[in-house]
């Protein structure tokens, strides 16, 4: 089994392999996935974080041994713009980008040697607040909505929430319809708590957006760009126009607190 890694701050994933295809999702700087098909220009992956699979241009890529992909534990930038050095030359990687590849401060990846002494974020030891969740999405505020973006330069409801709980060593899955399917199921928007995740459908019942809880009315989420809005039990009101614009289906909670 063959793995690369990504090579530059973020690299569009996309349903088919050319440029004009739709992004899918997107790989941040330092993820590791599982090559399923190699190309001169694309490359077909799959991701080990969430399982998507898509098309990446393979000179955003570069090989990885499978005990680097298998075993790097999560540490994550901590702040919304990091600098690195690549052959020592800087880059700057958004908000979540992974360097659990780096040993003390160092990583030889084939032809890029990488370095940083900066501060990261280990998942694994992170506990969960309700001022440490809001504080994270407070970040992204104002990031434009991007269908298939998950940084700060970009995101979708679904990537946002997942960028979120990653922080916390929680996995969700990378679209909406997914994430709602795991979870405890929260029966009266007046029992939320701040970090549960509140789903929205269309007519035809179908799940197509998500947003984070901040309290019982208020919510945070992708919708033209990462806004706060008011919330009732019929769903999301825009803050800045009235308009109602997503219809509530359920709410989840993923942590206890």
């Amino acid at each position: 089994m063959a793995f690369v890694i990504c090579i530059v701050p973020f690299a569009p994933l996309r349903k088919e392999d050319n440029h004009r295809s739709e992004m899918i999702s997107q790989v941040l700087f330092g993820e590791t996935a599982e090559l399923l098909e190699e190309g001169k220009s694309f490359s077909r992956i799959r991701c080990l974080y969430d399982g998507y699979e898509g098309w990446c241009q393979t000179g955003q890529l570069t090989g990885i041994e499978d005990s680097v992909a298998e075993n790097s534990p999560e540490a994550l930038t901590a702040e919304w713009d990091t600098v690195i050095l690549l052959n020592n030359h800087p880059m700057h990687l958004p908000l979540g980008s992974s360097l659990g590849i780096l040993q003390r401060g160092k990583a030889t990846l084939g032809k890029y040697r990488i370095s940083y002494n900066g501060e990261m974020l280990h998942p694994a030891v992170a506990l969960f607040s309700a001022d440490a969740i809001t504080s994270l999405a407070m970040q992204f505020l104002n990031t434009p909505y991007v269908w298939g973006g998950r940084s700060v330069m970009g995101i979708d409801c679904s990537g946002f929430v997942q960028q979120l709980f990653r922080f916390f060593n929680r996995r969700l899955p990378r679209d909406a319809y997914q994430q709602a399917e795991s979870g405890e199921l929260v029966g009266f928007l007046q029992e939320v708590r701040c970090g549960d995740l509140a789903y929205f459908d269309n007519e035809e019942g179908k799940i197509i957006h998500v947003g984070l809880l901040l309290n019982s009315d208020t919510i945070i989420h992708a919708s033209g760009k990462v806004r706060i809005d008011k919330i009732d039990n019929m769903g999301i009101v825009n803050s800045d126009t009235g308009e109602r614009t997503h219809r509530l289906r359920i709410i989840k909670r993923y942590f206890q607190h």
